[in-house]
């Protein structure tokens, strides 16, 4: 419990501190209540899973995460991997996947693998998360305009088979829908409703009007699920077996993978609005313990979710009393207001869902990275957005890393070089050591930059390639951060290379790391103890002596 511990010792918890953090709680309930039930029902179950997945999600993360801010629950980021998950394996393997992405976070925390994650290139999570918007946006077109169930096993084909079917979109459906959508961007605009999240101002006004009109063919909850429980979910643990762990491998790990990402970018985004800091591992746990825990109760997948976080902050909230007192503001909800949710609009909650994708998809962003950003992270960044909307979010995050990866090792390798230093730049170093010239039949080579894998044909190439045989060869390994073991069999070859030739090879200046694996693989036994110096003067006053 890092963060009621660290709220506690900042005195974050007096009495002082309740009104604020139990207002800002309740604030971001009501905020959380329409996303809630729009993620469960886009994700492909029933909407009170996704309040469930509020209530226990967004308690479990507050009192055992790294943020004493963050607010989690269901996020837009997991729709397409969940409906996915949903519809292939039910909802039991959806929970069996999100318990499985628990324990894989949980690894992830306890192994202090949280800032690994940070290293997922921009370009990767721009152009997934652009893509999951795009996903998001067209799927919720069939709830919005009111249109017939459509099929199709790709993206292409159902975007297709939903622009066959616009012109018989169902009038009244979509006039609530553009309503709910105008009141969900104006309503901050407004003087009187500013106060009042655009969501539940469009699902309460959408809801009023369907409950006075009741207009013919209008999807609500009522119609599609039957209503909302009221009360608490049954403790219903998923039946694992082995077979449906096998095959639930991969969307586990995405999930993970995403939950991780989404809830850690959520907890930066506080701390710059807060000026707290966040423990990554701990985040990570608690994000664990939820996504084990809320399957259990008929929930699925939850995470840190930024809107939210940032309401709560927005609003005062200043502990993880503000996310508790979400989680009970929910819990009110459900057991006394639960009846009323029967005449909600589904194109209400489709309306919500339009202003979600569009701000996952950060349009601004992706176009001023693309018009601005370097060539191959531009390539990434479309191949990825790409992959999401037209393959699958797994390959794409997996190829996007692979490629961001692939480029970074190029520019790497391009960063090395290694190169011969003429007499007039070791001037200063030579009247040092008492030379007024490089001592011939001496020459000397520095490399600057790290000798790994990506690096090892420039170095082979440059070292083999001398242009005069000398006598003497010195090495400077100064600004040599690190070798693997494919530059370090590289050096080995082309000091052996070097003897065939009958040249000494002197290498000096090696860090404390360098120097251990070059002992390590025994290339200071293959060129003699002798002829490895901590000092290059010492290497340059060995030389001379060895060319006279």
């Amino acid at each position: 419990m890092i963060a009621i511990r660290e709220a506690w010792k900042a005195g974050l918890l007096g009495r002082e501190h309740w009104i604020g953090n139990l207002v800002s709680g309740v604030i971001v309930g009501v905020v959380a209540l329409p996303l809630a039930m729009a993620f469960a029902i886009a994700s492909g179950v029933k909407p009170e899973q996704g309040i469930y997945t509020a209530i226990i999600g967004g308690l479990l993360v507050s009192l055992f995460g790294g943020s004493r801010l963050q607010i989690a629950g269901p996020t837009g980021a997991f729709i397409v991997i969940l409906a996915g998950v949903t519809a292939t394996h039910g909802v039991e393997g959806l929970h069996i996947a999100t318990m499985m992405a628990g324990v894989i976070l949980l690894l992830l925390g306890i192994t202090r693998l949280g800032a690994i994650i940070k290293f997922i290139p921009d370009p990767v999570i721009v152009g997934f998360t652009a893509g999951i918007g795009v996903i998001i946006w067209v799927g919720q077109w069939k709830d919005f305009f009111g249109l017939p169930t459509i099929t199709g096993e790709y993206f292409h084909e159902k975007f297709w088979h939903l622009l066959l079917a616009l012109p018989h979109l169902h009038l009244a459906t979509t006039s609530l829908a553009l309503l709910s959508l105008f009141l969900v961007l104006v309503t901050s605009r407004i003087a009187l409703l500013k106060r009042f999240p655009g969501p539940l101002v469009a699902m309460v006004v959408a809801t009023l009007v369907q409950s006075l009109f009741h207009f013919d063919g209008v999807a609500t909850i009522g119609s599609a699920f039957g209503g909302i429980p009221q009360g608490f979910p049954d403790f219903n643990p998923p039946q694992i077996t082995l077979s449906r762990v096998i095959d639930l491998i991969g969307p586990a790990f995405a999930i993970a993978m995403l939950g991780a990402i989404e809830s850690l970018l959520s907890a930066v985004v506080a701390d710059g609005m807060a000026g707290t800091r966040h423990d990554s591992n701990q985040e990570l746990i608690g994000q664990g313990i939820a996504n084990l825990a809320t399957p259990l109760f008929g929930g699925f997948a939850a995470t840190g979710a930024i809107a939210r976080t940032a309401t709560n902050i927005r609003n005062g909230g200043t502990s993880p009393l503000a996310g508790i007192a979400h989680a009970i503001t929910l819990v009110l909800i459900i057991l006394f207001l639960a009846p009323l949710a029967s005449n909600i609009p589904l194109c209400a909650l489709a309306a919500i869902l339009f202003v979600v994708a569009y701000n996952m998809s950060e349009l601004k962003h992706f176009k001023r990275m693309v018009q601005r950003a370097p060539r191959a992270d531009v390539a990434i960044l479309l191949i990825t957005f790409i992959l999401t909307v037209f393959s699958d979010l797994v390959i794409a995050v997996n190829i996007g890393v692979i490629l961001a990866m692939l480029q970074f090792m190029r520019r790497m390798a391009s960063s090395v070089e290694v190169q011969q230093v003429v007499e007039h730049e070791l001037e200063h170093e030579l009247r040092q050591n008492g030379h007024q010239h490089l001592p011939p039949g001496v020459l000397i080579y520095t490399v600057e930059g790290p000798l790994f894998f990506g690096a090892a044909e420039t170095f082979e190439r440059a070292l083999a390639q001398t242009h005069t045989d000398p006598v003497v060869l010195v090495l400077r390994l100064k600004h040599v951060p690190f070798m693997d073991i494919t530059g370090l069999q590289m050096l080995e070859e082309v000091i052996q290379q070097l003897h065939k030739r009958h040249i000494v090879v002197k290498l000096c200046e090696a860090n404390a790391k360098v120097l251990g694996k070059l002992g390590k693989v025994g290339i200071l036994h293959t060129i003699g103890t002798q002829h490895y110096h901590a000092a290059f003067s010492d290497a340059l006053a060995d030389a001379a002596e060895l060319v006279r």
